[in-house]
């Protein structure tokens, strides 16, 4: 009798144990369950173009770039190569936890967007997302590229002097809509 009771309160000892590492397990974050990066195709003005993409753990996939000019920049750096780049890239920090906010700045004399972990940190070449133009206003490029349903209710610009321009990446992903 004596044993068939510690044997019941050690089988339910086990059960519980069980139940809670199970629980414990299943709430932790995971990067499969996070936003992935990618680089697709997307129509604009009547012909395929790469872009790249967000897609978000509940499903939706967000465009993030088009590029539609390969004569910006020199060769091999075509749309599709800086597609794929670019894509690596927000995939990197995404993962590195440097992707909290979206950036402008200047590398060897180069206007830059980066992405950022704190709205003080500068632009490096560990955190470039991509270079843009030469003689395009940064700021203005950004919030060009980005403003597609989620910019456009103001809450995720952070201006600060000159022609910077921080952008929260999080509230971006969060008030923009899927593409179709």
């Amino acid at each position: 009798m004596e044993q068939k009771l510690l044997s019941n309160l050690f089988l339910g000892l086990i059960t519980l144990s069980s139940i809670t590492i199970t629980a414990f397990l299943l709430n932790q974050p995971s990067y499969a369950a996070g936003v992935a990066f990618f680089c697709g195709k997307t129509k604009y003005q009547g012909r395929s173009v790469p872009a790249t993409y967000a897609r978000t753990q509940d499903g939706k996939q967000i465009l993030i770039l088009r590029w539609i000019s390969d004569d910006s920049f020199p060769p091999p750096w075509t749309g599709q190569r800086r597609c794929n780049e670019v894509s690596r890239r927000f995939q990197r920090s995404y993962e590195n936890s440097t992707l909290k906010y979206i950036t402008t700045g200047s590398i060897n004399k180069q206007s830059v967007v980066c992405a950022i972990a704190n709205q003080e940190d500068p632009c490096t070449e560990s955190n470039l997302l991509f270079t843009l133009k030469r003689g395009t206003k940064p700021s203005a490029v950004l919030a060009r590229l980005l403003d597609r349903r989620g910019l456009a209710a103001g809450r995720v610009l952070n201006e600060s002097g000159g022609d910077e321009l921080t952008i929260d990446f999080d509230v971006y992903l969060q008030g923009v809509a899927s593409e179709k």
